[in-house]
């Protein structure tokens, strides 16, 4: 039973001049939606298959494994921006979400699945490597 959902990042205080893009499959780059409040914002549909109860994400924005799928942020080089010192990406995990958040989602009415990182690492580049705890939460549009 696969449906299509939409997911939103919102990346809080990226580095200033640094580029942050969403990957697409393996060479595509999906630019933000927009910039408030210092944030940037990426929606895009995605397809979850609850067949197997545990939600499997598919299509070209997630990456992995089926048990260990995740959605890359990239930014430097890996984000197209050619004059940087930055090649970096944060992975960010699905795992966390639920058949139960899934199914409050695909009941409402133009919900979304979001969550929000920091776009700054503790080195004070763009954040990079896998986001440990994570949170995703069902929101409305």
């Amino acid at each position: 039973m696969k449906q299509e959902i939409r997911i939103r990042i919102t990346v809080a205080d990226p580095p200033a001049g640094v580029w942050m893009k969403v990957q697409k499959g393996k060479d595509e780059l999906l630019d933000p939606d927009g910039l408030s409040d210092g944030s940037l914002r990426f929606e895009f549909p995605i397809n979850v298959d609850l067949a197997s109860g545990t939600p499997n994400f598919l299509g070209k924005f997630a990456q992995g494994p089926k048990d260990a799928r995740f959605i890359y942020v990239n930014s430097g080089t890996y984000a197209g921006q050619h004059v940087t010192c930055w090649s970096r990406r944060a992975k960010l995990p699905l795992m966390s979400v639920t058949e139960d958040m899934m199914r409050s989602l695909l009941s409402s009415s133009g919900g979304t699945l979001e969550t929000t990182i920091n776009g700054t690492g503790k080195d004070g580049g763009p954040v990079c490597a896998s986001m440990k705890g994570l949170k995703w939460k069902v929101a409305a549009k």
